[in-house]
């Protein structure tokens, strides 16, 4: 469990105040570094510094904007001693359906990591920000953040996603309003060139009806309707591996080919990365049904799935998101 910063025994009401701000700066954190564990660390970090500190903050700016600079700094920190997260996609060429190898195994810090929602989404607030910050969360999203330089990275979420003032920005990165704004158009130009296509008029929104056929196909495993619901550039793909499979047919072959004992899997919906998602698992020989993977489905907002990413680190993962470690019976749907 987290330690927070109300756990340490001195001044609860510094550590209340503090507290508020959990869920939006491990959003933040998470955007930045790309994991959610780091994430996580990130904040704690955050938090104790902020409480080590209190007596100083001198109130010239708000709570907020103070923790957001010690944020920025430890996320800062982090990333000049780590390598960039990656995706499967961003590693190689996609795999012949029918190879049964899996590839490489990398390190968990070299993936962009699966995050629920309640961990870094507020709950209520205005709906256009609600979509930007379920959008900005999204796997393909973060990945892209994770080519930009840090400072860039700060600056287009300061700014596009939490809708800070260039002039804010500036003095929470110590720089100019005109350094801001050169960094933000640069930022831009590079998500631009990593093809996030999505329905604008459906940002913010999970596909309830699309993830609902997608689970009855799945569960079933009829091939035929899988297919039918995913765009022609779909990919599958599963970290901590770096295969990835590329285009429905292929999928459907890896499926029944080395995926076959995927058969008769069953799941259960959770929330996340602002996206479709559920936790597999596999039957078991002794009856009963054991943990396989958290699968994140991308969209299109148009009602195709574009990608399948199944996070295999079951141990990690399904406690992370209130998965139970076995199923005995058929779940409730």
């Amino acid at each position: 469990m987290t330690q927070t910063v109300t756990d340490l025994g001195d001044a609860p009401d510094v550590g209340a105040q503090l507290e508020q701000y959990r869920r939006e700066l491990t959003g933040y954190c998470y955007r930045m570094l790309g994991g959610a564990g780091g994430a996580d660390d990130a904040v704690q970090e955050t938090m104790l510094r902020a409480w080590r500190g209190f007596d100083r903050f001198e109130g010239r700016s708000s709570l907020r904007s103070w923790l957001y600079r010690i944020a920025t700094n430890v996320c800062f920190d982090a990333l000049a001693a780590s390598k960039r997260r990656e995706r499967p996609m961003g590693i190689g060429g996609p795999q012949p359906a029918e190879i049964e190898y899996f590839g490489e195994t990398l390190a968990e810090e070299r993936w962009v990591e699966p995050v629920p929602d309640d961990a870094v989404l507020p709950r209520e607030g205005d709906p256009a920000d609600m979509a930007i910050g379920r959008e900005s969360v999204r796997l393909a999203f973060v990945a892209a953040l994770q080519y930009l330089p840090p400072r860039q990275r700060a600056v287009l979420l300061l700014r596009e996603v939490l809708r800070w003032s260039a002039a804010e920005t500036a003095t929470l990165l110590g720089t100019t309003v005109a350094s801001v704004n050169s960094a933000l158009q640069r930022a831009r130009a590079t998500l631009g060139d990593r093809a996030l296509d999505r329905d604008e008029s459906r940002w913010g929104t999970v596909d309830d009806d699309l993830l609902e056929r997608y689970l009855d196909a799945f569960e079933r495993y009829d091939m035929e309707a899988l297919v039918g619901l995913l765009r022609e550039d779909a990919v599958l793909n599963m970290p901590p591996y770096t295969l990835w499979v590329s285009g429905p047919r292929e999928i459907a072959r890896w499926m029944l080919g080395p995926g076959h004992e995927c058969r008769g899997s069953r799941c259960l919906r959770v929330r996340a990365n602002g996206s479709m998602a559920f936790g597999q698992y596999r039957a078991a020989p002794d009856g009963g049904w054991t943990p396989w993977a958290l699968v994140v489905l991308e969209d299109d907002g148009a009602g195709r799935v574009t990608g399948i990413t199944a996070f295999l680190d079951t141990a990690t993962w399904f406690p992370r998101f209130g998965l139970p470690d076995r199923l005995p019976t058929e779940p409730a749907t």
